[in-house]
């Protein structure tokens, strides 16, 4: 599309309006603006709005199109309509319930018939809907004693200060907003933000906006703000989601660009003398993707730059056996490989399994955690300096201080999601920049993994072992089918198996109250439920020798049934584990109940999870239908991104990165594609942004990406 002179330049004569940044806007706070005194500002503070820049990126979530607007003499029942008419009186209507206002009724006339309005919940619009007033609402048309709407939203949209004000013209934008500030404010007071800011200048270089046909970026906010029309609203909508996206992928960019400058690793040649060895003495042949991945991976610990690989593959993949191909590789070539997991039930299943598995090799596997005593402590730290270790597994108690490696030469972070990136880089001062192998069994989108970790190489096992078996999966009722669920589990109690009960999720700050559910839930089915079973207690505020025991009783059969919080949620592996109940399951996420669906898909008898909730949303609902409908965790990973959106999923605990505002990944996986590809190239170009005309993006994104990223722009 071709744009026209910029919105906000001056006709002939007239003074040009100020220039400015967004670095500058965000100096410049929200007080600024007539109007807003400190009622205002604390309401748009709680929406994430504290200055000039915010306000201007304070998007609207849709816009009214008022010349898509139907007669009130058109309407037809059990249709979404929306009309424009004048206010003719109001009346309450309802009784307060829980606390919650009634509602009104509003009678509107748009000179072809007369409409009642009911609205529900919103009393204090009552104060804007005088006589005369008009307005536009959109809802159910229903009938009741005659034809009424039901309104989900009614604005007022005229405007005393003529038709170039904010509440006026084809399109009417519709904010977020909260109880301490009403949408017809917040549209005036982002107008007069608009007019405030005055020209802003545009930090992506010119020649890329022209060869994506993009406007520029003062053009694109206006535009978005109050649109002139549908298509250069969706253009201009583009360049915003192009602009979010560009940023963060610049930002990977230049990181990976730096670490490539900078970082200098060890060769890992592999003579195969540990690896095969390791390789025939399975009991199990590898998968084609296995065998994949592991020469992905070995190919990377070859080259002298380290290696940096995500590696993501479904519960029971076999993501276990290609790390352990790694470390012994490391371990050929004379380093020394550590394991790195989120907690310490993790991290002692890997302790064993591995020990284990390499039993018949001359390698010492060494377990460093928090809990253990001091003369445990000391003697692993001995061996880990001195590298008698060629192993060491472990907790985040890795990466402490008082840690020395000989020579630490791979690291493999388990469930990469439980880690930031400051935790997972800290290994770089135990050894000469290792190689690194992160690994999560939460599958990721591809259009997050290119954000997420667009600094990493990836690999996806994508294949489960033969005869692995689908979980049954079952929605249970609380009331209706909940003691049905716990006799199908006693019947598998009954041909020699066991089972795991989860208890419902607490909020974390709750520990104590999640110990006392686990606690309640445990004493109810051992003494009601199950009295002839042996029932155990698994709970993250046992002392860590007691959950050793705990864990040990269950693997050994002791224990038949095991009451557990979400310490179980991975690395628990039972083979002989057949059945799941979840309590309280609408309070867990996907991919959360994923993970603990997978606790019972090791074993050889066809696996079954219970999910036992009452879901009082439409979300909850909608993930418990997902589990029930599909097995594979890639696409559980986009349904549940569909439904939770990409708004929050880039916090400094992740990524680094800023939260999304208008970017939706699945939805704008081309343009994803587009901004990685020239940020790439820009940065191949220019690796720390220092031409002049690259100035500008480099503030920019020093301004998003926060302190963390000043190493990144170093010559």
């Amino acid at each position: 599309m071709a744009w026209p002179t910029s919105r906000g330049s001056s006709a002939a004569g007239a003074p040009l309006p100020a220039r400015t940044t967004l670095t500058d806007l965000r100096a410049r706070p929200v007080t600024e603006l007539p109007g807003v005194g400190p009622r205002i500002e604390a309401a748009l503070g709680a929406l994430g709005v504290a200055t000039l820049a915010d306000m201007i990126s304070h998007y609207p979530s849709r816009h009214e199109d008022l010349s898509n607007v139907k007669r009130i003499s058109e309407l037809r029942v059990g249709e979404r309509a929306t009309v424009v008419g004048t206010v003719v009186g109001t009346r309450p209507v309802g009784r307060p319930v829980r606390g919650r206002s009634p509602g009104f009724s509003a009678q509107l006339y748009d000179g072809t018939g007369y409409l009642p309005v009911t609205v529900w919940g919103r009393g204090w619009l009552l104060n804007q809907l005088l006589p005369e007033v008009r307005v536009v609402v959109s809802g159910e048309v229903q009938s009741r004693y005659g034809i009424q709407l039901v309104a989900k939203s009614i604005e007022v949209v005229d405007d005393p200060a003529g038709e170039d004000g904010p509440h006026s013209g084809r399109f009417v934008p519709v904010y977020p907003v909260n109880k301490g500030i009403q949408a017809r404010r917040m549209r005036t007071l982002i107008h007069r933000a608009l007019d405030e800011a005055g020209r802003v200048l545009d930090p992506l270089p010119a020649e890329l906006l022209a060869r994506h046909g993009l406007p520029n970026l003062h053009d694109a906010i206006h535009e978005v703000h109050f649109p002139t029309d549908r298509p250069r609203l969706k253009a201009a909508m583009r360049r915003l989601v192009f602009h979010e996206l560009f940023l963060i992928q610049t930002g990977l960019a230049a990181r990976k660009a730096r670490l490539d400058r900078t970082e200098v690793g060890g060769r890992h040649p592999g003579d195969g003398s540990l690896l095969n060895p390791f390789l025939r003495s399975l009991p199990f042949g590898l998968t084609p993707a296995q065998e994949r991945v592991i020469s992905e991976v070995l190919d990377d610990m070859r080259l002298e730059k380290p290696m940096r690989r995500l590696l993501q593959g479904d519960v029971g993949s076999g993501k276990t056996v290609v790390a352990v191909a790694a470390l012994l590789t490391a371990v050929e070539a004379g380093g020394q490989g550590a394991i790195m997991a989120p907690t310490e039930v993790l991290a002692e299943q890997h302790y064993l399994s591995i020990s284990a598995a390499l039993a018949e090799l001359p390698i010492e596997v060494v377990l460093l955690t928090g809990s253990q005593t001091a003369a445990e402590r000391r003697a692993a730290l001995e061996k880990i300096e001195g590298g008698e270790a060629h192993v060491v597994v472990g907790t985040h108690a890795l990466i402490q201080r008082g840690v020395e490696f000989r020579d630490l030469s791979l690291v493999v972070v388990d469930e990469q999601h439980r880690f930031g990136v400051g935790q997972r880089t800290v290994f770089r001062e135990k050894g000469t920049t290792p190689d690194t192998l992160v690994m999560t069994a939460t599958p990721i989108p591809r259009t997050l993994s290119l954000t997420l970790y667009g600094d990493l190489e990836v690999s996806v096992i994508d294949e489960l072992p033969p005869g692995r078996k689908p979980v049954e999966t079952r929605v249970v009722d609380p009331a209706g089918g909940r003691a049905e669920a716990y006799e199908e589990v006693r019947r598998e109690l009954e041909e020699g198996r066991q089972a795991y009960v989860i208890c419902p999720l607490v909020e974390e700050s709750e520990a104590l109250e999640d110990v006392r559910a686990a606690e309640e839930l445990h004493e109810e089915l051992a003494g009601e439920v199950f009295p002839d079973r042996r029932v155990g207690l698994l709970h993250g505020r046992m002392r860590a020798q007691e959950k050793r025991e705990v864990m040990a009783s269950f693997r050994a059969g002791e224990i038949e049934v095991l009451v557990a919080t979400v310490v179980v949620e991975v690395g628990v592996d039972v083979a002989n584990a057949s059945a799941i109940v979840i309590e309280g399951a609408e309070r867990f996420g996907l991919s959360q109940l994923h993970q603990l669906r997978g606790r019972v898909c090791r074993g050889t008898h066809p696996p079954r999870c219970f999910l036992v909730g009452d879901p009082k949303t439409e979300d909850s609902g909608r993930r418990l239908e997902a589990l029930e409908e599909h097995q594979d965790g890639f696409k559980l990973s986009e349904v549940d991104l569909a439904i939770r959106g990409e708004g929050t999923l880039f916090g400094s605990r992740q990524s680094g990165m800023p939260d999304l505002k208008v970017a939706k990944l699945l939805r704008d996986i081309d343009v994803l594609v587009e901004a990685r590809r020239e940020a790439f190239a820009l940065v191949a170009d220019d690796p720390t942004l220092k031409r002049p005309d690259h100035r500008p993006l480099r503030r920019e994104i020093r301004e998003l990406l926060g302190s963390n990223v000043e190493w990144l722009f170093r010559e």
